[in-house]
């Protein structure tokens, strides 16, 4: 038995975890940090995301004329959210984020070297309830991998590094308790029999969701989205599995809303898999028609992404068979198709800016390729009845029908072709609206028709549902005490991240406004390093 005795543990080394480190050190507290990955993937799923966090009021909108605020972002919040009676907690959380997230996530991560993007983009605009009313989401210049280099370093260049006790490949299975206090953990080291104890004042669970666990998914899979599809990609972490949501609930933790899910309409499998049902999730272009698995337009409304991700979920979860097909072509897939994270955006993760706005003028070509060329999902033909033939091959029943197909993209480019005055597509109003904001505008076509044949050739991309993030988890106070079924904190015991939902166990409802995981992390961890 290995044993270890610090001051506090805390139990993940994402952007959570880290940063929970960083406010004990500053405390002269002596860490332990514990971490299941292997130490070159300090950083968690946070070093794999875009990078985007959200704000309301800050300079950076100011600049562009952006009339925002705290009032105004709860109110969007509250509306995305639907918060229930019961839901005390998440509905504290999500107040707190909106008042302090300027000061003590936006000044404080510019105050340690962290840059902006130029420009916040607007993303979850709002369908059937209102989202974000403004643009909000903050990109961190060189991703989300930027954002954990500069934290990781930020704590490994503290002055009493010395206090800091960092162990990878350590598994967390079960806390430790005396009398009625949380003082501690146990586990084994990945990949062997060999087994650790640790023992210490608090423990800090920020271990992550139970998105990486796809039958824990099923099993909790919200009312709003039918049922669950038959295959499901994985987009979480690998180790995001709930074992320690199940470590805390039997020492008496409440767990809420786990059916709080933020997962994706459009994944597809990654050509290089890391874990069992690796997906990558795309970020889809506007201007593509969304077609079901028998190739007939989504509708009556069409889907369009950047409005209400959780419907976009719903609504393909509702058809026959719960997977997609978006239908464009190479113009449209140049300037709009993007993937979610950072190992897809090299320009912007090594923050080369003269490749960044080369992809914005002439269109992503090195995406591009890599879709075309290596990914399973993807289909490309000169027409319509070959581009079907193709779909039919992948899918390997002949599910889909060259006559919908077809019909779908000539019924739209005939509207197209009518001029912007007589659009009474959905779809096309909806690219008007997003294409006010410039943001939009740089990466949105201007009512590009499909069959167009020097926008050519034609392409087709099967599209699964994705899991991402856990918006539920461990309920929590204000202080990231984790609580226990009759509201009271357990003794020793606190959790930060998405293992707290991003805070209270639920703070952003139902739906998210997107930049309130990570920023959730930021100031949960932040929260938690100060009180533990």
């Amino acid at each position: 038995m290995i044993r270890y005795s610090t001051d506090v543990i805390v139990i993940g080394a994402g952007i959570a975890g880290v940063t929970a480190a960083i406010e004990l050190l500053s405390r002269g507290r002596r860490v332990l940090l514990l971490d299941r990955d292997a130490e070159e993937n300090m950083g968690g799923l946070a070093k794999e995301s875009f990078g985007g966090i959200w704000f309301a009021g800050t300079p950076l909108q100011k600049r562009y004329g952006i009339r925002d605020g705290a009032q105004q972002g709860l109110r969007d919040w509250h509306a995305f959210a639907e918060f229930g009676p019961d839901d005390h907690w998440p509905r504290a959380w999500a107040e707190a984020y909106v008042h302090r997230a300027n000061e003590e996530i936006y000044d404080w991560l510019r105050g340690i070297g962290v840059q902006f993007m130029p420009m916040p983009l607007w993303v979850e605009r709002g369908l059937h309830a209102p989202g974000n009313s403004v643009p909000r989401w903050h990109i961190v210049w060189g991703t989300g991998y930027e954002l954990q280099v500069v934290l990781n370093a930020h704590l490994l260049s503290r002055p009493n590094r010395d206090r800091l006790d960092l162990r990878f490949e350590h598994c967390v299975e079960s806390l430790i308790v005396t009398n009625g206090r949380v003082t501690g953990c146990r586990g084994r080291l990945e990949g062997s029999d060999d087994e650790f104890e640790a023992h210490a004042e608090n423990v800090v669970i920020a271990s992550g969701g139970i998105n990486g666990n796809l039958e824990r998914v099923r099993q909790n899979w919200h009312a709003d989205w039918s049922q669950p599809p038959a295959t499901l990609l994985n987009g979480s972490h690998k180790y995001a599995d709930g074992k320690l949501h199940d470590a805390a609930a039997a020492h008496g933790a409440r767990i809420t809303h786990l059916d709080w899910q933020w997962n994706y309409a459009a994944g597809v499998h990654h050509w290089q898999p890391r874990k069992p049902s690796h997906g990558l999730s795309l970020v889809p272009p506007k201007s593509a028609l969304w077609l079901n698995w028998r190739g007939e337009r989504i509708g009556p409304m069409p889907l369009v992404t950047g409005f209400d991700t959780h419907d976009l979920v719903g609504q393909i979860c509702r058809q026959e068979r719960a997977y997609s097909w978006q239908l464009l072509n190479r113009r449209i897939m140049l300037k709009e198709l993007a993937i979610s994270g950072g190992e897809f955006n090299p320009a912007f993760r090594r923050k080369n800016r003269l490749q960044v706005a080369r992809d914005m003028v002439l269109g992503n070509h090195w995406l591009y390729d890599q879709m075309t060329q290596f990914c399973p999902d993807v289909v490309v033909a000169p027409t319509v009845e070959t581009l079907v033939e193709k779909m039919n091959v992948l899918a390997g029943d002949g599910s889909v029908d060259v006559d919908a197909v077809g019909t779908a993209a000539t019924n739209y480019d005939d509207i197209i072709g009518l001029g912007p005055r007589f659009h009474t597509d959905d779809q096309l109003r909806r690219i008007e609206f997003a294409r006010r904001w410039i943001g939009d505008r740089l990466r949105t076509c201007k009512f590009q028709q499909i069959l167009e044949p020097a926008a050519g050739p034609l392409i087709a991309i099967r599209e699964f549902i994705i899991s991402r993030k856990s918006m539920g988890g461990l309920q929590t106070d204000l202080e990231c005490r984790v609580l226990d079924h009759s509201g009271e904190p357990i003794p020793g015991l606190f959790a930060a991240g998405e293992s707290a939902g991003f805070g209270g166990g639920g703070m952003n409802g139902k739906r998210g406004l997107e930049g309130t995981f990570l920023g959730g992390c930021l100031l949960g961890g932040r929260i938690a390093g100060k009180v533990a």
